[in-house]
C-alpha cells in the first residue's frame, strides 16, 4: 500500500498509521510517557497547534502503543477517506434526489460501488481473537485529574435490536465507556454511558421490554471508518455499519455469534459481554465535551464476557473538553457529509450550524425560508417558527437549548458559518416583544448542567425576519448608570455588551435577583441603546477575549427559560418578551458542574517535554 494509492481503503489500524507516517502525517513518541494524565496533556497541545498524529511507543505500565490526533484536522479526515468521499458523497446527493440516478447515471457509478461496500460480510473468526486478556491489562488512559477513573474515548459500541436480530436493525455509537472505578466490580463491571435520545436506547429499552440481557461488543481500534461512523447522525434505520462500509471502502467483517453480539474481526480490542436489565452504578465524573465535568450518576453496566486483542494491538484515544479538540474536526466532516441532506428532511431550512465553541448542543444557528405570507406589508416570523419546531424534533438537534433562526431570502449570501454575521443579522432584525419563543420543562443534553437536574432544562427559540430595525453599538456605553455590583462592561460583538456581575447568590427560594435589580435599574435611561443583548458574567475580560470564550460562556452557563431576563418585560397571554435589551444571566451557579483545569505538575512535565532538547520539541 502507498499513500499515492490506498485503492480499497485500510483494512486495519496499523495500515492506516504507516499510511500516515509516510505522508508526514504522524510521528513517533519513543521518550516514556505516562497513560494518567501525560498524554491527554500532550494531545490538547499537539491538537492546539495543529500537529500530527502521536505514536506513543513507550507509555508507562502499559503493553500496548498508544495513538491521538488521528483525526484532528478536517484536511487529515479528508486524506482518510480520499479514494471514497466522493463516491460516498454520491451517495448523499441520491438521498436528497434519487432522481438523479436516472438523469445523471454515469455520475453516480462511484455511489454505487460505494453501495456494494455497505452490507458487512460474515466471517468465521478474524484476528481481534488472537490473544485474550483482562480489563486491568488494557491502556489505562486518563485525561483530567477528576476524572472517575480511565475510560475509552474513542469507542464503537455495537448492539442489535432484540425484537429484530442483525445488523439491518443495529447501532454503532461513541457512548463513553469507564473501565475501572467507583462501585465497578474489577474485570468483571465496565460502566457505560449513553444519552437517552441514541440508538442503543431503543435496543436496551427492547430487552429490557422481552426480559432479555442486551448483548454488547465494544470494539477500539480498526479501520478509521469505523470511528467515524460511531459519530454519524444517522437516522433511524440506517445502520452505522453499513455506512462504515462505504465510507471504508470494503465492506465490514463481523464474526457471527449466535445469540451473542457480532465481533468486528479487523478491531485491536473488542470487550464483549452483556447488560443486565434496569442494573446501573455510579458512572464518572468525566471531562466532556462542553468544558465541564459531567458528575456521577447511574448509569447502565457492561457485565465483561471476554476481552480480546490482535497482534501488535495499538490503542487510539482522544482527549475530550472545552473546544475545540479533537472531536471538532469530527463535527465539521459530518457537516460536509450530511449538510445537503438536511433540506430534505426539514423542509424549507437551508443550513443548520451546531456551534462547537458552544459546546455543539447549547446553540445551534439555522437558516430557513419565510414564504407564508410573501405580500405582507410587514413581515414577521411565522414559516420560521415551523421550521424550528421542526429542527428541535430532530435527533440530536433536540437536545439544543438556544436555537436562532433567520430567513435566506433577507439575506442570501449569509454564510451560517460567520458566526459574528450571523449574530450581527439576528440583532439588527430582533423585536423581542415578538421573537422570543421558550419550550421550558424539557429535555436538554445529559451532559449539560446548566438546568439543575439531569437532562432537564429549557430551549429557547429566536426567529428574526425583515429589514434591520436598529444600528448596532460597537463602542461600550459612556458611564451607564449600573445596579450595584455591576462593572466591567464590555463589548464582545456589535450589539453584544458583557458585564462583570456580582457572585451568584440564591436566596431562600434558590433565586438571585440581581439581574432583575439590573434590568429595573437599567430600564429608564437608554443607556444600553444599540446593544440589544447584554450578557451578565463571572469575568467580563475573560467572556469579551475571544469569540470562542463568549460563546463558551454565554451559551454553557445559561438555562434560558430561569436566566432569560429583559429590560422591560412583560408577559402577554403567556408570551414573554422585552421592550428593552435581553439580558442573559451566565454566571457560575452553584449546580454547575467545575469547569476542567489542567493539573499544574503534569503542565511542568510536558513543558520539559516541548522544551529545546525534549522529546516533543519542534512539534508543540
Amino acid at each position: 500500500m502507498t499513500n499515492d494509492n490506498l485503492r480499497m481503503g485500510y483494512r486495519t489500524l496499523k495500515a492506516c498509521l504507516d499510511d500516515l507516517a509516510a505522508a508526514g502525517h504522524l510521528v513517533r513518541l519513543d521518550a516514556p510517557v505516562d497513560p494518567y494524565l501525560e498524554v491527554a496533556e500532550i494531545q490538547r497541545r499537539v491538537y492546539a497547534a495543529g500537529g500530527p498524529a502521536v505514536l506513543y511507543t513507550r507509555p508507562k505500565g502499559c503493553a500496548f502503543p498508544l495513538v491521538s490526533n488521528v483525526f484532528g484536522s478536517i484536511e487529515r479526515l479528508r486524506y482518510l477517506f480520499r479514494d471514497t468521499l466522493d463516491d460516498v458523497r454520491r451517495l448523499v446527493e441520491l438521498k436528497v434526489d434519487p432522481g438523479n440516478l436516472g438523469r445523471r447515471p454515469w455520475r453516480f457509478l462511484g455511489a454505487l460501488r460505494a453501495a456494494t461496500h455497505a452490507r458487512p460480510r460474515r466471517v468465521s473468526s478474524g484476528p481481534v481473537l488472537a490473544n485474550e486478556i483482562a480489563i486491568d491489562q488494557l491502556p489505562r488512559v486518563t485525561c483530567w485529574p477528576n476524572d472517575g477513573g480511565p475510560f475509552i474515548t474513542l469507542p464503537q459500541v455495537y448492539t442489535e435490536s432484540a425484537e429484530k436480530p442483525g445488523w439491518r436493525h443495529s447501532n454503532l455509537g461513541m457512548y463513553r465507556v469507564q473501565l475501572s472505578g467507583n462501585q465497578y466490580r474489577p474485570n468483571e463491571d465496565v460502566g457505560l454511558h449513553y444519552q437517552i435520545h441514541r440508538g442503543i436506547g431503543v435496543h436496551h429499552a427492547e430487552a429490557i421490554g422481552r426480559g432479555d440481557r442486551l448483548p454488547v461488543s465494544i470494539f477500539v481500534g480498526g479501520p478509521p471508518a469505523m470511528a467515524v461512523a460511531a459519530v454519524m447522525p444517522l437516522p433511524e434505520g440506517l445502520p452505522e455499519i453499513a455506512f462504515a462500509g462505504a465510507l471504508g471502502g470494503r465492506r465490514v467483517p463481523l464474526i457471527e455469534r449466535p445469540g451473542l453480539s457480532p465481533i468486528h474481526s479487523e478491531a485491536d480490542f473488542c470487550i464483549t459481554g452483556h447488560v443486565d436489565g434496569e442494573r446501573q452504578l455510579p458512572e464518572g465524573p468525566f471531562g466532556d465535551h462542553l468544558g465541564y465535568y459531567s458528575l456521577a450518576h447511574d448509569f447502565p453496566v457492561l457485565r465483561v464476557e471476554h476481552v480480546y486483542h490482535r497482534a501488535g494491538a495499538i490503542w487510539p484515544f482522544t482527549v475530550v473538553g472545552r473546544p475545540p479538540q479533537e472531536d471538532t474536526a469530527f463535527g465539521q466532516f459530518v457537516h460536509e457529509l450530511t449538510g445537503p441532506v438536511i433540506p430534505t428532511v426539514v423542509h424549507g431550512v437551508r443550513a443548520v450550524h451546531a456551534v462547537d465553541a458552544a459546546g455543539v448542543h447549547p446553540l445551534l444557528l439555522a437558516i430557513g425560508s419565510e414564504r407564508y405570507v410573501p405580500y405582507a406589508e410587514r413581515r414577521r416570523p411565522q414559516e420560521l417558527l415551523t421550521q424550528a419546531n421542526a429542527i428541535l424534533g430532530q435527533g440530536q438537534m433536540s437536545l439544543a437549548k438556544y436555537l436562532w433562526i433567520v430567513a435566506q431570502e433577507d439575506h442570501p449570501g449569509l454564510d451560517i458559518h460567520d458566526i459574528p454575521a450571523f449574530f450581527r443579522h439576528v440583532l439588527q432584525r430582533v423585536d423581542w416583544c415578538r421573537d422570543l419563543h421558550f419550550q421550558t420543562r424539557t429535555t436538554i443534553d445529559t451532559l449539560d448542567y446548566s438546568g439543575g437536574a439531569l437532562n432537564e432544562g429549557s430551549k429557547v427559540v429566536i426567529a428574526a425576519v425583515g429589514p434591520p430595525r436598529r444600528e448596532l453599538a460597537v463602542v461600550p456605553p459612556n458611564g451607564p448608570r449600573l445596579a450595584e455590583g455591576f462593572r466591567e462592561p464590555r463589548v464582545a460583538l456589535p450589539g453584544v455588551l458583557v458585564l462583570t456581575g456580582p457572585p451568584f447568590s440564591a436566596d431562600a427560594a434558590g433565586r438571585d435577583q440581581a439581574v432583575e435589580r439590573f434590568c429595573e435599574r437599567c430600564g429608564n435611561d437608554g443607556a444600553f441603546h444599540g446593544f440589544p443583548l447584554a450578557v451578565v458574567v463571572d469575568d467580563s475580560e475573560f467572556a469579551a477575549r475571544t469569540l470562542n470564550n463568549f460563546l463558551w460562556v454565554t451559551f454553557t452557563r445559561s438555562n434560558p427559560a430561569a436566566d432569560v431576563y429583559g429590560i422591560g418585560s412583560f408577559v402577554d397571554e403567556k408570551h414573554w418578551g422585552c421592550h428593552g435589551s435581553l439580558v442573559i444571566d451566565a454566571r457560575s451557579k452553584p449546580h454547575h458542574a467545575p469547569p476542567l483545569v489542567d493539573d499544574p505538575a503534569i503542565s511542568r512535565r510536558v513543558d520539559a517535554l516541548a522544551a529545546p532538547g525534549g522529546a516533543l520539541h519542534g512539534i508543540l
